[in-house]
């Protein structure tokens, strides 16, 4: 598993300017190695063309790439691995699918919520936020901020949860500083690096910030 990749993640998302495969280029460009495509309310087949292209992308950059819910497409083209919401599959039907070496990861929002999930299969890694309001995702959980990731990052120390921590919602370059200090292993984004005036040059100071840290 490429989980070496995962404290830069991307989801890719659709504009008015930008497409999910354009989305994806503009990451890898800008130096993401963590590409998480997340398409909602499409045809199987839009969604396994969209799929292939951006897995061929990612691979032609040395990138890891996560369908998001969608195991047995993940399954079916080879992806790197999955992302589950709370809602979707159970991760551990989906390890039995999947098998030890494809990454999972999970969407949380508080510790009880890993406490949870570790009664059944461990993640790779949890998906943690929302950091703040974000408009690309609906049903949004409670907000989180600097004092919620430190809450759950000291609750998971004292019960020795090693499993690693990428925040999620509404982040932008100014944030991750104070995300990571607190404790935080990694980021995932999308609005942020999609408006920036330069996308691709804004991933490229993201991706220097996270990478020297």
């Amino acid at each position: 598993m490429r989980l070496n990749n995962y404290k830069l993640q991307f989801i890719t998302h659709h504009t008015n300017r930008y497409s999910h495969i354009d989305s994806a280029r503009i990451a890898l460009e800008g130096g993401c190695r963590w590409i998480q495509l997340r398409i909602k309310g499409t045809s199987d087949k839009v969604l396994e063309e969209t799929a292939l292209a951006v897995q061929k992308m990612c691979r032609a950059h040395g990138a890891t790439f996560i369908v998001d819910d969608n195991v047995l497409l993940a399954k079916r083209i080879g992806a790197d691995g999955v992302h589950l919401g709370k809602s979707d599959m159970p991760i551990s039907e989906a390890r039995k699918i999947l098998g030890e070496d494809i990454i999972i990861g999970g969407t949380v929002n508080s510790f009880e919520d890993i406490a949870t999930t570790l009664q059944t299969t461990a993640p790779d890694y949890f998906g943690c936020g929302p950091y703040r309001y974000t408009t690309t995702k609906q049903n949004l959980a409670p907000i989180l901020g600097i004092e919620g990731y430190s809450e759950i990052v000291r609750k998971m120390c004292m019960h020795h949860i090693n499993i690693p921590i990428v925040a999620i919602g509404g982040i932008t370059k100014s944030d991750i500083p104070a995300i990571l200090s607190c404790g935080a292993d990694g980021i995932a984004l999308s609005s942020g690096i999609l408006s920036a005036e330069n996308p691709i040059n804004e991933m490229v100071e993201i991706a220097d910030i996270i990478y020297k840290k």
